[in-house]
């Protein structure tokens, strides 16, 4: 095994122990999307066109993506807390590889969101959520989902490795919940005024939620949207590029500039 293998799975298993022993965080990322769910489902649900059950097939997508989208928040409060208590400066005194840290932050937090949806997956199917498309598809909604989280948990990391305080990383990280609201997450843009959809398409949140909600066969790729939007699955996989080319080795700098 070659030494950035070892030392980011030395890293994975840290994280999982840490929120092992911490486990209030992970709770709480979990039970929202679900109360979100809940709530919107059967509040919103009955004054939006759609009726409830329509809706909450269209919302569960939604908040899937919404949850993989709070990878910033997750990254972003995870990164500041060890570089403001110190961890990270014993990290560096060590022989290890310096991607390793902020790749095994990522790769952990890929493998508790995986394990987290399971319980909003299974809420949304007691809701009256269902899986309309063919089996290779949900897997390939499930694996983008995936990825979107991989890619934003890049932005959190390199926020919180640059954040001057954990309080400040703790306000803007909860600033990021504005995000899927600025996207078609929680309800169509159709009517949206002109300004406002072209927003809220480009918005990655708002491709990867139509990818997915196409994938799931829950709602058709609506006509006369942003390019994004339009060629859903082709957008998602341009945007996670984007941001893990962009983020991914801003994080891995910071992380080891912060050490000279």
């Amino acid at each position: 095994m070659s030494t950035l293998a070892y030392d980011t799975t030395a890293m994975v298993g840290r994280q999982l122990q840490r929120v092992r022993h911490n486990p209030g965080l992970q709770i709480l990322t979990q039970t929202m999307p679900i109360t979100m769910l809940l709530f919107f489902g059967y509040v919103f649900g009955s004054a939006l066109a759609m009726p409830g059950a329509e809706y909450r097939s269209f919302l569960v997508p939604g908040l899937l993506v919404a949850t993989a989208a709070n990878g910033i928040m997750t990254g972003m409060f995870q990164a500041a807390q060890d570089s403001h208590r110190g961890v990270m400066d014993r990290f560096r005194t060590l022989p290890m590889s310096r991607t390793a840290v902020p790749l095994g932050q990522a790769a952990s937090d890929l493998v508790l969101t995986a394990v987290g949806m399971v319980p909003l997956l299974l809420v949304g199917l007691a809701v009256g959520w269902r899986v309309e498309g063919s089996p290779l598809e949900a897997v390939a909604a499930v694996a983008l989902l995936l990825l979107f989280r991989f890619a934003t948990s890049w932005i959190g990391i390199l926020l919180g490795l640059a954040s001057q305080s954990e309080e400040a990383a703790g306000q803007l990280g909860g600033a990021t919940f504005i995000l899927p609201l600025l996207s078609n997450a929680y309800i169509p843009t159709d009517n949206l005024p002109g300004w406002l959809r072209t927003t809220a398409e480009w918005n990655p949140i708002s491709a990867v939620t139509t990818a997915v909600r196409d994938l799931f066969g829950n709602a058709p790729v609506p006509d006369g949207a942003a390019w994004p939007v339009a060629h859903p699955v082709a957008g998602s996989l341009a945007w996670c590029g984007a941001i893990i080319a962009v983020f991914l080795p801003l994080a891995v700098r910071r992380y080891t500039r912060s050490e000279r």
